[in-house]
């Protein structure tokens, strides 16, 4: 299924008192790299009418990110539904060579028409591109 790896900067902010980043910026950086994902696509959406909405976010920490650290995001569709899918995600640091993995999880999004404040199918359009196979 689709992939897509964005990268993230650490800002000095994201840092909290223990020196790590806070868990809570961990959204932050799992917004973007889905953003970053869906800004790949000709889906053509407009998000005031018609797109999708976050039902859900699990996320596992593994090991601290530090200010210096340099970040990546996988994200890839893991699941598709009728109304709903999952974009599952990876953040890590490739620290010679090796990957650490620093969290990782899932998020269901769902098809949403704001006009009408309600779930919809999601379209086959989308199916067949979140299905589709690309070289990350």
């Amino acid at each position: 299924m689709r992939t897509n790896i964005a990268s993230i900067q650490i800002r000095f902010s994201d840092i909290d008192w223990m020196g790590h980043v806070n868990n809570a910026v961990y959204l932050n950086y799992i917004e973007n790299a889905r953003i970053d994902f869906f800004n790949s696509a000709a889906l053509n959406i407009n998000w005031r009418e018609w797109g999708i909405i976050l039902a859900r976010t699990e996320i596992n920490y593994r090991v601290p990110a530090v200010l210096h650290d340099k970040l990546f995001v996988k994200t890839w569709c893991s699941r598709i539904g009728a109304k709903s899918f999952d974009l599952s995600f990876l953040i890590y640091k490739n620290e010679n060579g090796e990957i650490i993995n620093i969290a990782d999880g899932i998020t269901v999004l769902v098809c949403y028409d704001y006009s009408k404040s309600q779930s919809v199918a999601l379209p086959q359009h989308w199916k067949e591109w979140l299905e589709e196979e690309n070289k990350v």
